[in-house]
């Protein structure tokens, strides 16, 4: 059985970090070790909210007491998201050392969650060097967003090729694999969203209808979605058909019910067998 350890924000009530990313991962067959980076009562997008947050020797504990049982062996790949500081961040790199160290074909998988349009960069500082420098250098597969793709790699895209150029500096720090979610080229029509997984010189476009639905956590399944395909398969290719079908699902079922949290559970069939698939193209 695949395994996958997930060091993320968990919420009690709703879905963002690991509460959006354990779950579709378990649905798809996964064991899935969580490690939270904080515990709030609900996401901060409400305004108000209670709990802690937890620094990097609580995470190196938790890694340590897993270390323990002897299980790090069968670990296939870590998936890390929004880091609250760049001292979570070393502990979260530290991990996936520990992790390589005990089975060297594991992977790592980082959403470099640094910003989005409208809101800009809204990770405390030091966040997007820590990024750029060290966390996406060490990993495996990346899932940032448009913004966060021009961030990384220092250019401000609008065409498809400046975007693929993007990648390529992005793959150059490190990532063989890059998934850039929430997508919008200037071939990108205004009522739809592109998603672009590269791979080995490759790109693959999949094109779906833009929703109006506005929720926290849809990249954060997006990741481990994507994470779980290719680990699976080992094609970018089929690993964002997949995922992209689910999480248009996903969002469908979330916006028809006029919901402010993804309705993780109620639509949970949408990742094993999704309810409409779209189109994988090389561009």
């Amino acid at each position: 059985m695949t395994a996958v350890l997930s060091i993320q924000s968990h919420v009690t009530y709703g879905h963002v970090g690991n509460s959006s990313a354990v779950f579709p991962l378990q649905r798809l067959g996964i064991e899935v070790w969580p490690v939270h980076t904080v515990q709030f009562s609900n996401h901060t997008g409400y305004g108000e909210w209670t709990g802690r947050v937890y620094d990097g020797q609580s995470i190196d504990e938790l890694v340590q007491g897993v270390a323990e049982r002897g299980v790090l062996g069968s670990c296939d790949a870590v998936l890390s998201g929004y880091l609250g500081s760049a001292d979570i961040g070393h502990a979260v790199v530290g991990a996936v050392a520990r992790v390589r160290e005990a089975n060297p074909a594991a992977v790592y998988c980082c959403d470099p969650v640094i910003g989005d349009v409208g809101r800009g960069v809204f990770v405390r500082p030091g966040i997007e060097e820590f990024m750029r420098d060290v966390a996406v250098p060490a990993a495996d597969v990346v899932t940032p967003n448009h913004y966060e793709l021009d961030l990384l790699s220092g250019a401000a895209t609008r065409s498809l090729a400046s975007v693929k150029d993007a990648v390529a500096a992005v793959q150059g720090l490190g990532p063989r694999v890059v998934l850039t979610t929430s997508l919008v080229a200037e071939d990108t029509p205004d009522d739809a969203v592109d998603l672009l997984a590269s791979e080995g010189g490759r790109h693959f476009r999949v094109r779906t209808p833009r929703l109006g639905v506005s929720v926290n956590g849809a990249g954060d399944a997006i990741a481990a979605l994507f994470l779980a395909h290719w680990l699976d398969t080992r094609s970018a290719a089929e690993a964002l058909g997949r995922a992209a079908s689910s999480v248009f699902g996903l969002l469908q079922r979330t916006e028809d019910a006029r919901s402010r949290e993804i309705l993780m559970v109620a639509a949970q069939e949408e990742f094993v067998t999704p309810s409409r698939t779209f189109p994988v193209e090389e561009v």
